[in-house]
């Protein structure tokens, strides 16, 4: 599984490897073709860029950096020196394809902008009040991006303040109800405030980034005895997170929103499980099977999400396997070239035949003794497969742990590999640590590999009376929760 883990790894990578070939002079001449196909700007284009800053009061000589979006990376996008009077440069033959910006100051500080069509302006400040004293000339997006901040940011602060004495209140009393009021005013005043950027100013940049960085209003369903419904309630949160993102405008992927809300979707709305994470996934792929940008990057998202043996969530492999086999396809994947894409197929194939659910199919091998052992010769309902290395630290501490629950735990047999070693290496580790359970060792690794998919040791598997696979990527201290789930289970279906 190493090896379909590097692969993966290569082909999701495409996504940042192609975004950074965008900004370095090299990209193909629909780069610099600004805005996107089927967007609109609110300002001509130029045909390079030629962005002033000039920062009053720092010191000449450090060197500036505009820093791009793209995606989930940021990128150096240009350089500058900072000349007399704080004044940096960022000129380009061609335009910075269009999106958010940093311009990270020598001290570390940053001043934001948005970059769109028209790519000639100045942003004046001073270095100890760079907001308040901003002063944009020739760019209506930075004008907005900046006449917002200063109108937004006492409402803001306000709805802060209010929220934070609201918490010290009673909640259903009378000043907790005043105070509700006062906040349901500013959120209005915000409201309306948006809504005049949509009325005035659809197609800016600027307008479709704070669009799409609103949350959907929280709803609160109720059970049947009157208490709030949490997991509706998120679900309907969750259903309604991308309402307001233009997935035609490729630019907000060149913005931190389109990555935060991923982030927010996938990893903190979703339940962690790999049922859970598909579904969500399947749903949010389907929006935009027909924005390729998009599913280009939430498709490459997922899976470096959720690396076997990175992840916290038990059977990760389900999820790499979902995206190959649905996702990463000549159809779908137009990124990739046709034999990394079979490559992906065949492994994810054989790791499928370790995902929880499945069949444990057989591994025969032999001993310590010489001995040819076998899994399914094994009698006890339940079988604990061991995969350890000798040299392996984690393995040091999980075995005596195991050699621990063997003397007491009941119908259960453990069945160790022993796993990138010597012949001599294995049998001495396993009399040195006390392994009396089954321990077989192929040296050539083909009884093992063809059968379970190891990225790191120790490896525990779960197999229950039917030999299906109902744990993996255990510790110890996990194996009985396990079995005892997996009783309950099957008493609840004799």
């Amino acid at each position: 599984m190493t090896r379909l883990i590097t692969l993966l790894f290569c082909c999701f990578s495409f996504w940042w490897v192609s975004c950074q070939n965008t900004t370095s002079g090299t990209a193909s001449s629909t780069t610099g073709d600004l805005p996107p196909a089927g967007v609109r700007s609110i300002e001509p284009a130029t045909p390079d860029a030629r962005i002033e800053v000039t920062v009053e009061g720092l010191t000449p000589g450090g060197t500036a950096k505009l820093i791009g979006i793209a995606g989930d990376q940021n990128y150096i996008a240009d350089t500058c020196v900072v000349g007399e009077n704080g004044y940096m440069l960022f000129d380009k033959p061609e335009p910075f394809p269009a999106g958010f910006y940093y311009v990270i100051l020598p001290d570390y500080s940053n001043i934001q902008m948005i970059v769109d069509a028209n790519q000639h302006f100045q942003l004046k400040t001073k270095i100890n009040n760079l907001i308040r004293s901003m002063q944009v000339i020739g760019s209506k997006e930075n004008d907005l991006y900046y006449g917002n901040m200063n109108d937004q940011g006492p409402i803001d602060s306000g709805l802060k303040s209010l929220t934070q004495q609201q918490r010290a209140k009673p909640k259903g009393g009378a000043e907790y109800q005043m105070l509700q009021g006062q906040i349901d005013s500013l959120i209005v005043v915000r409201k309306a405030l948006l809504q005049s950027y949509v009325k005035d100013y659809p197609d800016a940049l600027f307008t479709k980034f704070k669009i799409a960085g609103q949350n959907p209003d929280l709803e609160t369903p109720t059970k049947e005895d009157g208490t709030l419904d949490i997991p509706m309630q998120t679900y309907l949160y969750r259903t309604h997170l991308w309402d307001n993102v233009d997935f035609s405008d490729e630019r907000l992927l060149r913005t931190p929103i389109i990555n935060n809300k991923l982030n927010k979707y996938i990893k903190e709305l979703t339940v962690q499980r790999p049922d859970s994470l598909i579904a969500s996934t399947d749903i949010l792929l389907a929006k935009v099977a027909d924005y390729k940008d998009y599913f280009k990057f939430f498709a490459n998202y997922i899976p470096l999400a959720y690396r076997p043996g990175e992840s916290t969530i038990m059977d990760a492999e389900a999820v790499q396997v979902h995206m190959v086999k649905n996702y990463f396809t000549p159809e779908k994947a137009f990124w990739s070239d046709s034999a990394d894409l079979a490559a992906l197929a065949r492994q994810a194939s054989e790791m499928e035949k370790s995902l929880i659910g499945m069949k444990g199919e057989d591994v025969k091998a032999k001993d310590v003794n010489g001995q040819e052992k076998s899994i399914y010769e094994m009698t006890s309902p339940y079988i604990v497969v061991y995969m350890w290395n000798p040299e392996c630290s984690h393995c040091k501490e999980e075995t005596p742990q195991l050699v621990q629950y063997v003397k007491t735990a009941e119908n259960v047999e453990v069945f160790g590999i022993g796993i990138n070693t010597t012949e001599a290496e294995f049998k001495s580790y396993a009399k040195k640590m006390g392994m009396t359970w089954t321990n077989v060792f192929d040296p050539t690794n083909k009884a093992i590999y063809a059968k379970y998919y190891v990225d790191n040791t120790p490896e525990v598997y779960v197999l229950n009376p039917d030999r299906i696979l109902i744990g993996k990527n255990l510790k110890v201290s996990q194996i009985q929760t396990v079995i005892d789930r997996d009783m309950i289970r099957r008493d609840e279906y004799k």
